[in-house]
């Protein structure tokens, strides 16, 4: 790698972020070496507290132990979980790069939930960029208010195409009218990502609706050929 990627530059061709949570774990460092050294721009963490969704998984201590191993690595946290505030502080001391949240559990989509802004100005003054998620049953319709205020103040927008909890889910194509949305809306040092059945077919619809990056686990991790699939990833726009 050359440095570190600066999430905010407009990329000449889509990102692909290799969603660590199919690696094996066995071999964690050396699968993410791998596919970083066949191309992949950044590293994607799933984050999950058994609570927002039923699964389990990694946390700080994954985070740490893959910015000393891979320490010019881009890691892009994604936080689904009940609680993100109590993550900020540990994720960004660990060497986080991007900590995102989801709209669900904010304001004004959860009554009692996080405020966003505040959410976001302790991710920056954590030295951290940020972002918010949208899951696929979050009608579109409710984007203008819990989305829509912080649309500028965000590095990256993460538009879910499966239920999270798991890796190996079919893409939901229904949900990247929510991709078109806030394509048209955000400006240009603003990412737009999306996470969940993305392969070397489903990436052209997604690159379509301006998708520039784009978050593949078992697709890329699973391929006998990892560089074919970065590559064909890379070219989704061409």
């Amino acid at each position: 790698m050359c440095g570190m990627l600066d999430l905010t530059n407009i990329p000449p061709q889509p990102l692909v972020a290799a969603s660590i949570l199919s690696a094996d774990f066995g071999y964690m460092i050396d699968s993410c070496k791998d596919v970083l050294d066949k191309g992949a721009d950044l590293l994607h963490i799933d984050v999950m507290d058994g609570h927002f969704v039923p699964n389990l998984t990694m946390g700080a201590d994954m985070i740490r132990a893959l910015r000393q191993h891979l320490p010019q690595a881009y890691l892009d946290t994604h936080l689904m979980v009940e609680h993100p505030g109590d993550y900020i502080a540990s994720f960004a001391a660990a060497g986080a790069n991007h900590f995102s949240f989801h709209v669900e559990v904010c304001k004004p989509f959860k009554t009692h939930g996080y405020d966003p802004r505040k959410l976001i100005d302790e991710i920056h003054a954590a030295g951290m960029d940020a972002g918010m998620v949208v899951n696929p049953p979050t009608p579109p319709e409710v984007l203008e208010a819990c989305l829509g205020p912080y649309l500028h103040d965000l590095q990256l927008v993460l538009i879910m195409s499966v239920n999270p909890g798991r890796s190996g889910q079919t893409f939901m194509p229904e949900v990247l009218d929510k991709a078109r949305w806030v394509d048209q809306r955000r400006g240009e040092r603003i990412r737009l990502q999306i996470d969940g059945g993305i392969n070397t077919q489903t990436c052209r619809e997604a690159a379509a609706a301006g998708v520039d990056v784009m978050v593949t686990a078992s697709a890329l991790f699973g391929a006998a050929d990892r560089k074919a699939v970065i590559d064909a990833l890379h070219a989704s726009a061409s």
